[in-house]
């Protein structure tokens, strides 16, 4: 990591300002050819003058971060210009004629991370925060940005190591029959792990919606009121309304945000029979979007049957049309029309598509996955303890939980694993 990187930090495009960023040593060198100051650079000032471009010039400001307190934990150089595209090109390619050399996507966070600046899962955490499409994303990310999940898993690798030594012990000394107590702190240890995996595992839950947004069909019989529905929840005309039965021939979607969540809703066709065979792809289809939902939103009519709904995705029962008459057997009524009950409806499809955020911060499958292999290895190893079993059975399953818990920070992750991560990233971050 001696060469110097550098690129373009900010959006391509005009804006009112662009920055570029070198990191590596020599950086200063570099900014020392290019900006007027004569003067040395004290780090972490800002200073204003002429930058260097080349073919022409620009007013604008240069900062120095010196090695480690800087982002990649290497020399950092800032040239912060006028937001014009080909002001920022013409500083970058000034940059590369002093011998840096263009960056790579996601180059400065892994030199960041490499530097032990910050976590393979804090690394993820600021893409999940750039890529955010709600708010609840944002807040998501950000707490897997400012290491809690790091954390959570080196606490359980501390439990995993204590544990560990005893039965180690007992493995090198059987002499000193130190067997019984290893064994009984091994068992307490590995059950408080396994709760702790629990609870991450189920966090996931809430991370996958935040992260793709909460899936809700709207369904119900043809001319139940499903996209006047739609559109009266994300306040405009997404869906065509008519008084002819069937007109809905397709799923049309649309996206609402409710508590900083994203919720992707699905008007469905009209459920009935007789339909022709346009119609019936159409309710096909309403099918498919009703089997992947997270939540249904189920318009009822006077004399409708039971739909099949599955069983494990929560239902809210909607009476429609409420300007025209209360229907039983409902958790609301509303009227698209005047507006009664959206926001009642609004607060149930929080309520029961998401449910109370609780500082959720595994987003990532990949965090998903290493939780749940840690997860069946601390079972296997439980067994074993409890069961009575030699020592060196359980130990292995122990290394094993200790392995894939490392992989949260990035000290046990592949290199394959590690790159693709960073290949995620823009040019510049």
């Amino acid at each position: 990591m001696e060469e110097v990187i550098s690129a373009i930090a900010t959006a391509q495009g005009r804006g009112g300002v662009a920055v570029i960023r070198m990191s590596g040593r020599g950086a200063l060198d570099v900014a020392k050819k290019m900006f007027s100051r004569k003067a040395e650079f004290a780090p972490n000032t800002m200073y204003a003058g002429e930058i260097d471009c080349g073919d022409f010039g620009d007013y604008g400001m240069c900062v120095y971060f010196r090695a480690p307190k800087s982002f990649t934990g290497e020399d950092v150089v800032e040239f912060h210009c006028h937001g014009g595209t080909e002001i920022a090109r013409g500083v970058l390619a000034r940059t590369l004629f002093f011998g840096a050399r263009l960056a790579e996507r996601g180059e400065f966070t892994k030199r960041a991370f490499l530097n032990g600046k910050l976590s393979l899962s804090a690394a993820e955490g600021m893409a999940d925060m750039i890529d955010a499409e709600s708010q609840a994303q944002v807040r998501a990310g950000y707490s897997l940005y400012t290491e809690r999940l790091t954390e959570e898993g080196k606490r359980l690798q501390g439990l995993i190591k204590t544990c560990l030594a005893g039965v180690e012990a007992d493995i090198d000394y059987p002499e000193e029959d130190l067997n019984a107590s290893s064994r009984a702190e091994t068992v307490r240890g590995l059950r408080e792990v396994r709760a702790s995996l629990g609870k991450l595992i189920e966090q996931y839950r809430c991370g996958r919606k935040i992260k793709a947004g909460v899936n809700v069909a709207l369904c119900g019989r043809p001319n139940a009121g499903k996209s006047s529905l739609l559109n009266a929840l994300l306040g405009y005309d997404r869906a065509i309304v008519s008084s002819v039965p069937g007109t809905t021939r397709d799923s049309v979607d649309g996206t609402l945000e409710i508590g900083g969540v994203r919720f992707n809703l699905t008007d469905t066709a009209g459920i009935r029979a007789g339909a022709d065979e346009i119609e019936r792809e159409g309710i096909r289809r309403a099918g498919n979007a009703i089997r992947s939902a997270d939540l249904i939103v189920y318009l009822k009519e006077e004399g409708d049957g039971d739909f099949g709904f599955p069983a494990e995705t929560p239902v809210i029962v909607v009476g429609a049309k409420c300007d025209l008459g209360k229907k039983s057997g409902c958790d609301l009524a509303l009227s698209a029309l005047t507006g009664e009950g959206i926001a009642e409806l609004k607060r149930l499809m929080f309520e029961r598509g998401y449910g109370r955020e609780n500082d959720v911060f595994v987003l990532e499958e990949r965090h998903y996955r290493a939780a749940k292999a840690a997860c069946e290895a601390a079972d296997e190893a439980l067994a074993a303890a409890e069961g009575g079993l030699p020592p060196e059975l359980y130990a292995e399953g122990m290394r094993r939980v200790w392995h894939e818990l490392g992989s949260f920070s990035g000290e046990t992750a592949s290199e394959a694993v590690i790159a693709e991560i960073f290949e995620k990233f823009c040019v510049g971050k």
